[in-house]
């Protein structure tokens, strides 16, 4: 975790009134271990056998406290539940392409579609604040070798696929 990103909890916590509790301060760290983006079930996964135990109530006050906080952003990848970006503190204006065959996710930022949003919003009488982008398309894998690592790799964590119910 950032000190940025420390000292933004910080302060957003003593604002609301609330305590650092260790609960807290596990799910904290464990959701800004690294960039990757996660569901709330597969951060509950992660957390499970560890020392500081939570609650899923807990959990899930503190996804919102840390979406509040603007800090962490929920995002829509497409496969009906929402996921969380942890990663958009320093890349406020990224976007998102899904493989609809494996569920690959790649970030990707674009200065022209930076442009293109703000020429529009503008346009229309707007301010731009943040966007959100997701492009579904098909990886390339699949459809010229027949196989996809990735999507034999999701299946056998069990992922859930984009437009693909469980």
């Amino acid at each position: 975790m950032t000190p940025e990103v420390r000292d933004r909890l910080d302060a957003f916590i003593k604002h609301k009134g609330l305590r650092n509790t260790p609960q807290r301060e596990a799910l904290v760290q464990a959701i800004f271990a690294s960039d990757e983006h996660f569901t709330a079930d597969e951060l509950w996964d992660r957390l499970r056998g560890k020392e500081a135990r939570s609650s899923r109530a807990t959990l899930y006050r503190t996804l919102g406290l840390l979406t509040e906080a603007g800090l962490l952003q929920e995002i829509d990848l497409g496969d009906g539940q929402t996921t969380y970006d942890p990663n958009f503190l320093d890349h406020p204006s990224h976007n998102h392409l899904v493989c609809i065959d494996c569920g690959k996710v790649v970030e990707f930022q674009d200065h022209g579609i930076d442009v293109l949003n703000d020429c529009i919003t503008r346009r229309l009488g707007f301010r731009p604040v943040k966007h959100s982008l997701r492009i579904e398309a098909c990886c390339e894998s699949l459809r010229s070798k027949g196989h996809c690592r990735n999507l034999i790799q999701a299946r056998l964590e069990g992922k859930r696929l984009p437009g693909k119910k469980r």
